[in-house]
């Protein structure tokens, strides 16, 4: 419950939470992307 709570006052900041995860998604792929790299 007190995980829905929060994401829901992430998004009625005007879309806020989605604009996070995108970055988040970002940076997790960014270091896949370095670490694939570096193990080769």
């Amino acid at each position: 419950m007190m995980g829905n709570g929060m994401m829901g006052g992430a998004w009625g900041m005007g879309g806020m939470g989605l604009i996070g995860l995108l970055v988040i998604v970002l940076l997790a792929l960014a270091i896949a992307a370095l670490i694939k790299y570096l193990m080769r």
